[in-house]
């Protein structure tokens, strides 16, 4: 059963117990620990894989805190350079990769996009994924290097002008889809984490809550927490808000069996330090932030481990 208290249970070294707010590894190990020991043997088309079905994560934003794990390192600045791409309305994973950014190389591989019916595209072009969706949404899809300037929604920056708007900002309806049906044949890999609502609370207390459809444990979901918590902090910071809180579900939870040794070393390893971010300057348009003008500090955690990345 999961806990679903945003406490955890600790005993004092008289024997006592108390409570304490839960970490980003404390979410996270009960995370790994539940699919490893409650998972079910499944089959997926890129191999065997432990799954359980629904879950769900908070963590606490407040005062500029990160939630990454810090029992292995997190690639954060791999993690932001695609989250930059995404705003960008990149699809193009030879700009990410030469950026040192090669986690969609697999998938923007001739192969790869053979395997999927888009020989038609050229090496690279993922067509319209999570960039396309998020600042063209509906748009007709050409290739990675048509200008879509002015076509289809721009879902992110409707999400940022409504957010600057002190009357309209307490709206239900901030939501930014990735899952675009009519197209998902055409995109190299579908969406895992199709859906994301801004809520803000108290006039400018910024909340975030996405959904993940297929959530791989290892590599994936540590990654996608990141991205999204950084993402909702360079919102608050560019619409004057304060982030307080990100609040993730994941439909289909699994570990791929060449992970679950790895995981389990991860299980045993010491606690680190979550750090905290901060910005260089404002920016006019969403558009112009860099790597630079986010500011990581006090990540302290421990060394890296190595898990196959499974395309």
């Amino acid at each position: 059963m999961w806990n679903l208290s945003p406490f955890a249970l600790d005993k004092d070294i008289k024997g006592g117990c108390y409570f304490r707010e839960m970490s980003v590894d404390d979410e996270y190990d009960r995370l790994v620990r539940d699919v490893l020991d409650n998972g079910s043997h499944e089959t997926s088309r890129n191999g065997k894989v432990r799954v359980r079905i629904g879950a769900s994560m908070r963590f606490d934003l407040t005062g500029g805190k990160l939630p990454f794990i810090t029992k292995k390192r997190l690639a954060w600045k791999t993690c932001l350079r695609e989250l930059l791409w995404f705003i960008s309305g990149g699809t193009d994973s030879n700009i990410l990769s030469a950026d040192g950014c090669k986690i969609w190389d697999a998938n923007g591989s001739r192969d790869f996009l053979d395997g999927r019916g888009l020989k038609y595209r050229r090496q690279g072009d993922l067509g319209p994924i999570y960039g396309h969706q998020w600042r063209h949404y509906g748009a007709s899809y050409n290739q990675s290097d048509t200008d879509y300037t002015g076509k289809g929604i721009d879902q992110l920056q409707t999400i940022i002008e409504t957010l600057k708007d002190p009357i309209q900002r307490n709206s239900r309806r901030m939501v930014m889809s990735a899952w675009s049906a009519s197209q998902l044949d055409e995109m190299a890999l579908p969406p895992c984490h199709v859906l994301v609502q801004f809520h803000v609370t108290e006039g400018n207390k910024l909340h975030c809550s996405f959904y993940q459809r297929s959530g791989d444990v290892g590599l994936g979901i540590p990654f996608n927490i990141g991205s999204y918590a950084m993402l909702t902090h360079l919102l608050a910071y560019h619409c004057g808000l304060e982030a307080v809180e990100l609040y993730h579900t994941i439909g289909n939870v699994h570990i791929y069996e060449q992970h679950v040794d790895g995981l389990r070393e991860y299980l045993g390893r010491d606690v680190g330090v979550t750090p905290t971010i901060s910005f260089r300057e404002k920016k006019e348009i969403i558009d112009n932030y860099r790597e630079e003008d986010f500011l990581v500090a006090g990540y302290s955690h421990g060394p890296t481990l190595k898990l196959t990345m499974i395309a």
